[in-house]
């Protein structure tokens, strides 16, 4: 499908393939590609991507379909927790990781592929403005194409994305708390994440005890998520003194939960067709219900 696109006057002297990722929301990677295989046209020529605009030209961009990938065994249905031509949230499985961990492998982009329209890249796959671990469930947002990961992205990063989890931890913490720590890789296990060491990167969260469990020693908490580091919930709670529960790499074993005792409960997000605000809940899962056990 043809898109013709109008050089604003101001854009004069702007790169083509520069100029092309701006307007399309697209990597710049991504434009350089569409301007090699000749889909990007001046004057009915096409051309190289360090042309310079002149400003007031148009530039029409013949965006082939997205490519399908083939269906991959072992994925799941997901349940779908909102949906417009926009956006997509789907319920994520504990245990099922958000990108393949190799060809082939059974993902959530993958499953979530087959709930609708997608053009992403030019691949007919979710795009990923944000990302739970494996074994995390809950409300996973997924974008429709460039334009609405493109404003999601914007969204988190301007804060204006709120995420709400529940956590099983160990241990009696205060019933309201907040930590704001240093944050990065630990520097003597790269795998690991640390709070322990002078770091201008920061990590923030809030959270609220919502139930407490005496006879298993564990208390529920519903964490607040101000930014969103790698493991962040994970190492916070347990460098604090309250390892999430069944956590194999920062937190403690437990017999009540085979996986790590953390939910993305809450997802609020600005919508972006308008701004409207919207709310998506994801309902407790089966392993975690049992966890906590009677109400």
């Amino acid at each position: 499908m043809a898109e013709t696109l109008p050089v604003p006057p101001t854009d004069a002297g702007v790169r083509l393939d520069r100029w092309l990722s701006r307007t399309l929301e697209v990597p710049l990677d991504h434009a350089r590609v569409l301007i090699a295989r000749g889909l990007v046209r001046i004057r009915g020529k096409t051309c190289s991507p360090v042309r310079k605009l002149f400003g007031g030209e148009e530039v029409v961009v013949d965006r082939p379909p997205p490519s399908h990938r083939r269906p991959v065994a072992g994925e799941p249905d997901l349940t779908v927790l909102y949906d417009d031509a926009d956006v997509l949230v789907i319920a994520k499985p504990a245990g099922l990781a958000v990108e393949p961990s190799r060809p082939g492998a059974p993902s959530v982009v993958g499953a979530a592929s087959r709930l609708g329209a997608f053009d992403v890249e030019g691949r007919a796959l979710p795009g990923l403005p944000h990302r739970l671990d494996r074994e995390t469930s809950g409300a996973l947002l997924l974008a429709r194409h460039d334009r609405a990961l493109a404003a999601l992205r914007r969204a988190f990063e301007h804060g204006e994305v709120e995420k709400e989890y529940l956590v099983l931890v160990a241990g009696s913490p205060p019933d309201a708390g907040a930590l704001d720590t240093p944050y990065g890789r630990d520097p003597a296990e790269p795998r690991r994440f640390t709070t322990r060491f002078p770091s201008a990167r920061r990590a923030r969260l809030s959270f609220v005890a919502e139930r407490r469990l005496p006879g298993a020693g564990a208390t529920l908490l519903r964490v607040r998520l101000e930014t969103g580091r790698t493991h962040q919930i994970r190492v916070q709670l347990a460098e604090a003194g309250f390892p999430v529960l069944a956590d194999a790499v920062y937190g403690v074993r437990s017999g009540a939960i085979a996986r790590q005792a953390l939910h993305a409960a809450r997802l609020a997000f600005p919508r972006p067709s308008d701004g409207a605000r919207v709310e998506v809940v994801a309902p407790i899962p089966d392993d975690l219900a049992r966890a906590l056990g009677p109400p």
